[in-house]
């Protein structure tokens, strides 16, 4: 195996700079590039709410991020927070397939790098996007408008692509030999695992948890809840995760747990005002009826949580309210599928 001809971060070190960081190949090799020219990288890796469960990688104490341990850069996470709920609703740039603010997020991000890049003194940021490696984001084009938005114009490095983008600033100043990064474009994966190879890069990580952005199911229900909301929280983006979600009225929806993680997550993230319903004496899903326009379909409410209960095929199915100092029941028949079809939301 090939090895590369500079160690990784030798003394002295000449720079330091801030890495978007995945976890993944792409962004591993980026700043292996960088550092093999004796810069120090600081890593960020960027959550928010709607990433799948990241899970904790460091079982039985092992390092989240085998790459970093291995490399000796550090890693730093990053929630971008309440004003990325702002960016979902109404992207600048739009969204891509399903509810995913690609660009926008990419921007957003980098405009952290950057403010952390001028909070430490850092030199640069740099990314491990591919040029013309996704449709969409990584056009040259996009990647002048990433660049140009999140105010890093001249101080954004692409390591794996550089010498086929604008010379940057520290490639000018010569902090960065220009010869020495990457010519890597278009969607191969080949270039990428042969710099792996030369690195000694075997054990990388996935990419940091999927984008919920991205799934089918979950850019309906998002759809759906930003046609029917002026607002939007933490809780709300919980909600959407679990279970099935039923649109009752322009008003009103209901929220059926699949499981036992469900149940828990939706009694987690009820509120004043909502309506926690379970059938009795049998398995049950928690149900969760909110509505701004009163109890109305709440009958209704009630035959759905039956219709997904162990006592389904019953005749009648006794459902109760959980909320504190409530304790009404109702009897009812659970609901026909074909009027569930009506309400779910597809």
């Amino acid at each position: 195996m090939k090895t590369p001809d500079v160690p990784i971060l030798a003394d002295p070190v000449r720079g330091h700079a801030i890495a978007l960081f995945s976890g993944g190949l792409d962004s591993a090799l980026a700043i292996l590039l960088v550092m093999q020219q004796n810069i120090r990288v600081t890593a960020l890796t960027f959550f928010t709410h709607f990433n799948s469960e990241i899970r904790d990688r460091a079982t039985g104490g092992e390092h989240p991020y085998p790459t970093a341990e291995k490399f000796g850069f550090t890693v730093r996470l990053v929630h971008l927070g309440e004003p990325f709920l702002d960016i979902v609703r109404s992207p600048k740039h739009g969204h891509g397939r399903n509810m995913n603010p690609c660009i926008d997020c990419r921007i957003a991000m980098l405009t952290e790098a950057k403010r952390y890049m001028e909070l430490v003194g850092a030199d640069f940021v740099i990314t491990g996007e591919v040029l013309s490696q996704r449709p969409m984001s990584q056009f040259r084009s996009i990647l002048n408008v990433v660049e140009r938005d999140s105010g890093l114009k001249g101080h954004l490095v692409r390591p794996l692509s550089a010498q086929l983008l604008r010379e940057t600033i520290p490639e000018q100043n010569g902090l960065l030999d220009r010869t020495r990064l990457g010519r890597i474009a278009g969607r191969s994966r080949r270039p990428q695992m042969e710099l792996a190879e030369q690195f000694g890069l075997e054990d990388f990580s996935p990419p940091a948890g999927g984008c919920l952005l991205t799934d089918v199911g979950y850019s309906r229900r998002l759809r759906d809840f930003i046609e029917h909301s002026d607002t939007m929280d933490f809780h709300d983006v919980n909600l959407l995760r679990l279970g099935r979600h039923f649109r009752l009225d322009e008003h009103t929806k209901l929220i059926v747990g699949r499981r036992e993680k469900d149940n828990h997550g939706i009694l987690r993230n009820a509120r004043p005002g909502h309506i926690i319903l379970e059938a009795q004496d049998t398995g049950s899903p928690i149900a969760l009826y909110i509505s701004s326009a009163g109890e109305k379909h709440l009958l209704e409410a009630a035959a759905i949580t039956a219709r997904y209960c162990d006592a389904r095929n019953e005749k009648l199915v006794m459902v109760k309210c959980l909320n504190e100092n409530d304790g009404r029941t109702w009897t009812v028949a659970p609901a026909d599928p074909e009027q569930i079809k009506a309400y779910i939301i597809k």
